[in-house]
């Protein structure tokens, strides 16, 4: 038996209203309750849209759709809060929006709206909006309407506002915050919710003309029927349906005069047109509220879709803690924006195959609500790690060697882009040559290069693990090479002309002392680069001798100084000798 919309507190004749206004979602006699949901995937046919007075439609000042234009149209948004960096739950938000707006473009008309939800005036700041903005912008998440703030709209909520008390729909509560703090007291000492009461909700028009004659303050409570269950299809979390009774009149309108984000979301849903509301789950307690002005206002009431959490390895809530938990921190950290879209769309979302690559183009093909898991997802750094890496491998290495001198330069590594001359591009090549695969993230090679730059002769000399290569003739190629830089200048005249035909000079170190294989390689590679491991020395001496040129960093140990390090170094083994 479907529940009537009539015997509404405070409001006989809201039924009747109701039906004038537009259809409400049905209601079907359930166990009461906050809410009840059970698997299913199916989502409510819409009827035409039904738009309301001065709604953006009727302006003409949106790109406004309706259902019943003749031709499938989907308008969705994502609306964030600028009160800090963009969440990589958010950032997930918005991705899904974004695919699934790009999607129905190629079958019909759509339009993915970035609205800011900034009526937070304490917490919420231009900086933080323009971070999201950013970071947006970064992901690729290109939005076709906005940013629309809440900021700005303020005539519009207290006008719908109006409207709703125009209609009986709403009315004016004078109850001071004593009043309702001993209402929530007594409700959880019988054990209920704490709902309000109603004691203005039947107030005659004598006795509220009397508050306000006399400067009361009152904030706007909106009625909500009583006895009712609530229902909405879900695309992903199915049949949700929720009892009136556990909710209570709530303000939409504070006493300051400031709209409640509720009341705000429905408002702006409703006169921007959104067909789909994509959010996370969090929001799902708010659906019912929302649902109900949207009824009030005659607005069919969006599809929805409800996202679980991101959670941490430990199936925590995901926080600072636990590393990087935004979009501008994973940017700083030198992941690539096309990985971290990739990683994140499949955070909860499948395309049923064990596909783990996608391009942004076979996302958008691919993507749809019903595949979008009901369990929460968990943020793995370590798969975020192996998938950047593999799109650094499969990047251009024109395009790598790009973003790499961007980086570089930003970092402080590299001259400034109007100093570079050809040295640039020639150190640039090498480094993808050398590093392209086995890079995880972009700033990685800054590391890579200033291990490279760097010289820690003497450390690796005074380590347990060079005694063997000592003792198995390291000074006898050691003297060798100083003795080919200062004296012959054989190897200094190679480095200055030829430093890519470094492996000629090696062979003939082996011929010359009569020795091969570990016995050469090792000891000429701790006099060329301090280490006892890494990249083919004659890589790495062509790095050394190009960044001399083009390289600012700190760590920079140049060749010469190198063989002079050496030199000494040769100089005190033969003084212990003598001694």
């Amino acid at each position: 038996m479907r529940v009537s919309l009539s015997g509404i507190k405070g409001s006989p004749t809201r039924g009747a209203r109701l039906a004038q206004l537009g259809k409400a979602p049905g209601r079907f006699p359930r166990a009461a309750g906050l809410f009840n949901a059970r698997h299913h995937l199916g989502l409510r046919a819409s009827g035409a849209l039904r738009l309301a007075p001065g709604s953006c439609a009727e302006r003409g000042d949106l790109r406004c759709y309706s259902a019943g234009n003749g031709q499938e149209s989907v308008r969705v948004r994502f609306a964030p809060s600028p009160t800090g960096n963009l969440h990589v739950g958010g950032a997930r938000t918005a991705l899904y929006n974004y695919l699934y707006a790009q999607q129905k473009a190629k079958s019909g008309s759509s339009a993915f709206v970035l609205r800011v939800e900034d009526t937070d005036k304490a917490r919420s700041t231009r900086e933080s909006e323009e971070a999201v903005l950013r970071d947006l912008t970064w992901l690729g998440l290109n939005w076709d309407e906005g940013p629309l703030r809440q900021s700005e709209r303020g005539d519009l909520y207290k006008q719908r506002a109006q409207e709703l008390l125009d209609k009986g729909l709403a009315y004016k509560c004078f109850c001071t915050d004593e009043e309702i703090t001993a209402m929530k007291e007594k409700a959880a000492e019988e054990g209920k919710p704490p709902v309000y009461s109603g004691k203005w909700a039947s107030a005659s028009e004598g006795e509220v003309e009397e508050m306000i004659q006399r400067g009361e303050p009152y904030a706007v409570r909106f009625r909500v029927p009583q006895d009712e269950l609530m229902t909405i299809q879900d695309a992903i979390r199915g049949e949700v349906t929720w009892n009136t009774n556990t909710l209570g009149d709530f303000i939409i309108m504070r006493s300051d005069g400031s709209p409640v984000y509720n009341f705000c979301v429905a408002v702006d849903d409703a006169d921007m047109s959104i067909t789909e509301v994509v959010r996370a789950e969090e929001h799902l307690p708010n659906t019912l509220r929302q649902v109900l002005i949207y009824n009030a206002l005659g607005i069919e009431p969006p599809k929805f879709a409800h996202c679980s959490l991101i959670l941490a390895p430990d199936r925590s809530k995901l926080s600072k803690r636990h590393g990087a938990t935004s979009v501008g921190e994973f940017k700083e950290e030198g992941y690539l924006s096309e990985a971290l879209m990739n990683y994140l769309a499949l955070l909860g979302w499948n395309d049923g195959t064990e596909q783990e690559i996608f391009s942004k183009d076979e996302l958008i093909d691919k993507f749809s609500l019903e595949r979008i898991t009901k369990s929460a997802a968990v943020f793995d750094k370590q798969k975020l790690n192996w998938m950047n890496s593999q799109y650094i491998r499969q990047m251009e290495p024109a395009e790598l060697e790009r973003r790499l001198t961007d980086l570089w330069v930003e970092k402080g590594v590299l001259v400034p882009a109007e100093a570079q001359g050809e040295a640039t591009g020639t150190i640039m090549k090498k480094v993808v040559e050398i590093f392209q695969e086995a890079l995880i993230t972009l700033n990685q090679s800054v590391d890579e290069l200033e291990t490279l730059l760097h010289f820690p002769l003497e450390e690796t000399l005074a380590s347990s693990k060079a005694k063997k290569c000592i003792e198995g003739g390291f000074f006898d190629v050691a003297k060798y090479v100083v003795d080919s830089y200062f004296e012959s200048g054989e190897l200094k005249e190679l480095v200055e002309t030829e430093p890519e035909n470094f492996k000629a000079y090696i062979k003939k170190v082996g011929k010359e002392l009569g020795i091969k294989g570990k016995n050469l390689f090792l000891p000429v590679r701790i006099c060329m680069t301090g280490c006892m491991q890494g990249p083919d020395v004659g890589d790495q001496v062509f790095l050394v001798k190009t960044a001399e040129a083009c390289v600012t960093s700190d760590a920079l140990v140049s060749f010469e100084e190198r063989m002079e390090v050496l030199r000494q170094v040769v100089e005190k083994s033969r003084q212990v000798v003598n001694c």
